[in-house]
């Protein structure tokens, strides 16, 4: 049920059906708490071992029920209390093996919840939010079974707009047949496209471990460099698309993750497009405030923008460091945050250079883009070892070659990005031109319909024939 499969599909989807028997938001909260306790519970088949995720969410509530209370004093010791025990139930490396719980327990969704907890008491305590928050409806934004296991992020103000109107939003039969849509897509992506993926990927890591040809190992190199970014796309944002749609057919609108992702030109446009909602969650909690406070302590017009870069360096390995509990990801941090201070060093290094008006010159041209795509996309895939693999995998892959191949496979990686992306955004925008008067073709009702149709169509061969378990949702870990 943790996955993009069929049961999890048709939990939803019922879930939905039965939400739509009225319009009550009293109905439509009752079944969304009944289906997220049920879908808890299927994820954790043993009750106690939700005892500590129990425990969690109790210390949250508690911080939000001082801060409600006016107790504003409490806001940094309700913070710092969610935080460790957070770092504590994670079983963060850097910690004493010794305090850690020893019998098991249930995590799954924790960082999710963790980051809508800290969202609550920190817009309480700040009061930019002039609201009472019950405990059932704390607990229905935190459990909220569509968002528990890998996001999106919502904000509550979202989330209470939708879930708690009088009037809920308009389902229709487009609106409908539109999420239906999304879903069949989102199924193709896990189930099909992820699987093959990653079935490459293995293979070609398998394959830098085998006495072969040179050639042949560049080849695998090139290929495990490539393909990962694709599966990871593929299995986390069309579990989003899955998620997104059946919280629409239950009438809560979640916030959308992606938006072409390898579209981007540079390694911060490529933030604001990949997992949206935890770039713009990290940027409103931590980007904005120590740029804030840094720029108070040091008023320096000339320090101002690299003082920008240095957040941008700290927000970003945060997001690293966020991901997984390891020393391979205080690495994968370092590589991220270092990623896009460099750009942001790069960019403002050009502008001062060549001037400002020059430079927005050079940011449209359309081969400096595809350069900087290409670039965009052989960055992420060179983090990204240290993402999927631990310190063996990643001595494995590099040991295959030595220093001076690898060079080339990232360089030949920079070129074939540059190349595929470019023809990929001149093919989108081709058929995209091809319109009637109802606007473009590949838009169109009975486009979508054929679509989507051998989309389904393929997931389900694919899926019978395989006869495989659905892959897991690489992002549900975290």
């Amino acid at each position: 049920m943790d996955t993009a499969s069929f049961q999890f599909v048709l939990f939803g989807l019922v879930a939905a059906l039965v939400s739509s028997f009225s319009r009550s938001r009293v109905w439509r909260s009752a079944v969304l708490m009944a289906a997220s306790i049920v879908f808890l519970g299927l994820l954790a088949h043993e009750p106690l071992l939700l005892l500590p995720l129990i425990g969690f969410l109790l210390l949250g509530y508690s911080g939000l029920f001082l801060l409600q209370r006016g107790w504003s004093r409490s806001m940094v010791w309700s913070i710092l209390a969610v935080l460790l025990v957070y770092v504590w139930l994670k079983k963060y490396t850097f910690l004493p093996e010794g305090i850690f719980l020893h019998s098991p327990y249930f995590t799954l969704g924790l960082s999710y919840i963790f980051f809508r907890v800290m969202h609550l008491l920190i817009d309480t305590g700040d009061g930019d939010e002039a609201r009472q928050i019950g405990p059932g409806a704390y607990l229905l934004y935190t459990l909220n079974f569509t968002t528990l296991v890998s996001g999106p992020i919502q904000r509550y103000d979202e989330f209470a707009r939708d879930q708690f109107a009088r009037e809920p939003i308009a389902l229709g039969a487009r609106v409908v047949g539109l999420q239906l849509e999304r879903i069949i897509r989102g199924f193709f992506k896990v189930n099909v496209l992820a699987m093959i993926f990653d079935m490459l990927r293995v293979d070609a890591l398998a394959q830098l471990g085998y006495n072969l040809p040179l050639s042949l190992k560049l080849y695998a190199a090139f290929r495990l460099a490539v393909l990962y970014p694709l599966f990871l796309y593929c299995n986390f944002s069309g579990y989003i698309d899955i998620v997104i749609a059946i919280a629409r057919l239950m009438r809560v609108r979640l916030p959308e993750n992606f938006d072409r992702p390898f579209s981007a030109s540079s390694f911060l446009d490529f933030w604001s497009r990949w997992h949206m909602t935890l770039s713009s969650w990290l940027k409103t909690y931590v980007y904005n405030p120590l740029l804030v406070f840094l720029m108070r302590r040091i008023p320096s017009v000339t320090l101002e923008p690299l003082l920008g870069v240095f957040c941008f360096f700290v927000t970003f390995f945060l997001i690293g460091v966020w991901h997984g509990r390891t020393s391979e990801f205080l690495v994968f941090g370092l590589l991220q945050g270092g990623g896009v201070a460099i750009n942001k060093l790069w960019q403002l290094g050009l502008a001062r250079s060549l001037g400002r008006k020059s430079y927005r010159e050079l940011a449209k041209n359309p081969v400096y883009i595809a350069l900087g795509r290409g670039l965009t996309f052989t960055w992420f895939a060179f983090t990204l070892f240290w993402f999927w693999g631990n310190w063996e995998q990643i001595k494995q892959a590099f040991g295959g070659l030595s220093s001076v191949p690898w060079f080339g496979v990232w360089l030949a990686v920079w070129l074939a990005a540059t190349g595929v992306l470019a023809a990929w955004e001149w093919l989108r925008a081709a058929l995209l031109s091809i319109k009637t008067a109802g606007g473009p073709v590949l838009t169109s009702r009975y486009a979508r319909v054929v679509y989507a149709s051998a989309l389904g169509l393929a997931a389900f061969v694919m899926t019978v024939l395989l006869n495989q378990p659905a892959p897991g949702i690489v992002y549900r870990a975290f």
